[in-house]
């Protein structure tokens, strides 16, 4: 039987509870997140290929801005806002939980729904996204100055001197503390907002406890996201059609598991 930790919500009428799970569970959700990509190829294929068009046209402008040197760091970033790209493939497994068969219009109708939660969502996943985007600019400048070189120079530097091993070092460590800090207030939220009628805060607080009573699991599955989307961009987008629909599904039951909204019995009743 799975353990729970009740939360007082800061609404009266409901209670918001978080299930402690086990190190089994992040791997159920992968599989549960392949299945529905099976169940609704259609519609995810055509949501995951229209984010592999958005990072083709960013690298094209970047490139053809000459800010080729900014392009590691917002790949890297692309990750913080993961939760929030997946809007679309929680709505198709909510329609598959639901029974009905989902369409393409119901993915990227998602966006329509819950709009000023989200768009707060979006607000604080962006605070991490700059933080992380301007410690890389300072790590950069740091170890290879102000004036960046060619690229071809640039990714040799990086994996054969010592200035690019202590930044890809340094880097990972601090990124990976930035990306853990998004990774807990947005793991299960958005989800959640799309499913109940909660406030941003709210889901940001079934976030951060689902983490915290989880740990574990939840750094399993925090490595298992990023192992997957770092195949999906060096795969110079391509796999990003299948993986971030399959992913964005399988947060979907990632949410279910570890979060239940009950009525509160009694409005005066502790958590």
């Amino acid at each position: 039987m799975m353990a729970t930790t009740k939360s007082r919500s800061e609404r009266s009428n409901i209670r918001i509870t978080s299930n402690t799970i086990d190190m089994e569970r992040p791997r159920a959700w992968l599989m549960a997140g392949v299945q529905d990509f099976r169940d609704a190829m259609g519609a995810s294929l055509t949501y995951g290929a229209f984010w592999v068009v958005v990072s083709f046209l960013i690298t094209l402008v970047v490139f053809s801005l000459d800010l080729w040197h900014f392009l590691l760091p917002l790949m890297a970033g692309f990750m913080l806002l993961g939760p929030l790209i997946a809007v679309g493939a929680y709505a198709i497994s909510q329609k598959l939980e639901r029974g009905e068969t989902p369409k393409v219009s119901d993915a990227f109708g998602a966006w329509g729904r819950r709009t000023g939660q989200l768009v707060m969502m979006g607000l604080i996943l962006a605070l991490f996204f700059m933080a992380w985007f301007d410690l890389a600019i300072i790590l950069f400048a740091l170890f290879f100055g102000l004036m960046a070189p060619d690229p071809a120079t640039l990714y040799l530097a990086l994996l054969t001197t010592p200035q690019g091993w202590g930044m890809i070092l340094v880097g990972t460590v601090l990124g990976g503390a930035v990306a853990f800090g998004a990774f807990s207030v947005s793991v299960v939220a958005i989800p959640t907002l799309m499913d109940q009628d909660l406030t941003f805060m709210e889901g940001i607080e079934a976030s951060i406890r689902s983490v915290a009573h989880n740990f574990r699991p939840m750094l399993l599955w925090g490595a298992i996201l990023t192992g997957c989307v770092i195949i999906g961009l060096v795969t110079f987008y391509i796999g990003l059609a299948f993986i971030l629909p399959i992913l964005g599904h399988a947060s979907w039951h990632a949410y279910r598991d570890l979060v239940r909204i009950e009525p509160r019995v009694n409005a005066k009743e502790s958590a």
